[in-house]
């Protein structure tokens, strides 16, 4: 979840004003406060996507000129749009969120010339996937997690700051590694190797990470006096649902291959590996690992993203723009059910009065990995 103060947290489960503001920007700047150019939101969203190569993406209608040349402020050829929103308190002030930076890639105007305009933009990985190398390059034995990704990501990004959670400078490959064709998937491979997420967050930052500890729940969505939850649906289904992982390193050279498997091994789960779900493994494999923990620890992170997918609820809440995929929370819609443990999927963040916030989840089940 994003950092917000207690206040915040409390109110937002009141009665309370909300604000919403978008920042053109020149590319490559980090932070929650940005110089640029601010234009006036009339409607719009934000889409989150734990499951999506670009975890973020805008839809924001705006009243301002369109672009009459190439250099035009809303031209989608690099400028990038901060957008924000927040919760204005009884004593005047705001607390504002960052929902982040966002590339442009299409500026719509359906009435010409003094019509409203739309932009489609996407988060910063869309300049990774779309920075497709030119030639092979080769990173030679010895190189570390860090050089790698300072290196690829440095080309499209100068200056752009990652953030790892292990001591990715001292994390170093034993054989050399060829970079084809796709930068994205390179860098991807990696950080799955190491049973990491990887998404550029709220201030502009790659970040590469584990998962949010799913035991552990960030905001409660609850029902009645106090709460947030405006609707809610529910679903079963089993498409695309495994209950092992297996991963496989296969390291360049002659170096051994390493295997680890990771099950689902809770009695108490619908997907429990020896239970009527029946088995489903689902193959991993890398050339990025190199050890039989790396692969367990690969094994494992994979599977528990996974776990509890046959059981979906999608609802709609008071918005509190704060939750980010993957987080962990509480939820509670009825007196007569137990409270359950979910992990957000996706999220929908409305930048205008009145919307609600609509999000999916999964119900986590807990323990069991092996």
């Amino acid at each position: 979840m994003r950092p917000v103060s207690d206040r915040f947290l409390t109110t937002v489960r009141g009665s309370h004003a909300m604000a919403s503001r978008a920042r053109v920007c020149s590319p490559g700047q980090t932070g929650v406060n940005p110089l640029g150019v601010e234009i006036p939101i009339v409607s719009g969203d934000v889409k989150l996507d734990a499951t999506a190569d670009i975890r973020a993406t805008l839809d924001l209608t705006t009243e301002w000129e369109f672009p009459a040349s190439a250099g035009g402020l809303l031209t989608p050829y690099g400028n990038e749009v901060f957008v924000e929103r927040g919760i204005v308190y009884g004593d005047g002030g705001t607390e504002w969120v960052s929902q982040g930076y966002f590339r442009m890639y299409e500026t719509d105007q359906q009435n010409a010339p003094d019509g409203q305009i739309q932009l489609d933009g996407r988060d910063r990985m869309s300049g990774i996937i779309d920075a497709r190398p030119l030639a092979p390059r080769e990173f030679g034995a010895g190189t570390s997690v860090a050089a790698i990704f300072d290196f690829l990501v440095g080309e499209v990004y100068p200056g752009a700051i990652i953030l790892f959670d292990f001591d990715a400078g001292a994390t170093t490959f034993p054989s050399s590694h060829v970079l084809e064709d796709d930068r994205y998937k390179f860098l991807k491979d990696i950080a799955d190797s190491f049973g990491k997420v990887m998404y550029w967050d709220y201030a502009g930052r790659l970040r590469v990470e584990t998962a949010p500890d799913p035991t552990v729940p960030v905001f409660s969505v609850n029902h009645g006096r106090g709460g947030v939850v405006a609707t809610v649906s529910r679903r079963l289904k089993r498409d695309g649902v495994y209950n092992a992982v297996v991963a496989t390193g296969e390291p360049v050279g002659e170096a051994p291959p390493v295997r680890a498997v990771a099950y689902d091994l809770n009695p108490s789960s619908p997907t429990y590996w020896n239970g009527p779900f029946g088995k489903v493994p689902r193959f991993y494999s890398s050339t990025f690992i190199t050890t039989t923990e790396q692969a367990q620890a690969a094994a494992d992170a994979m599977l528990v993203r996974q776990l509890g997918l046959p059981y979906n609820v999608d609802f709609s809440m008071v918005p509190n723009v704060a939750l980010e995929p993957l987080d962990p929370i509480e939820l509670s819609y009825s007196n007569r059910l137990n409270v359950e443990r979910h992990v957000i999927e996706t999220l929908t963040v409305p930048l205008d009065a009145g919307g609600v916030m609509q999000a999916t989840t999964r119900e986590q089940i807990l323990g069991g990995v092996a």
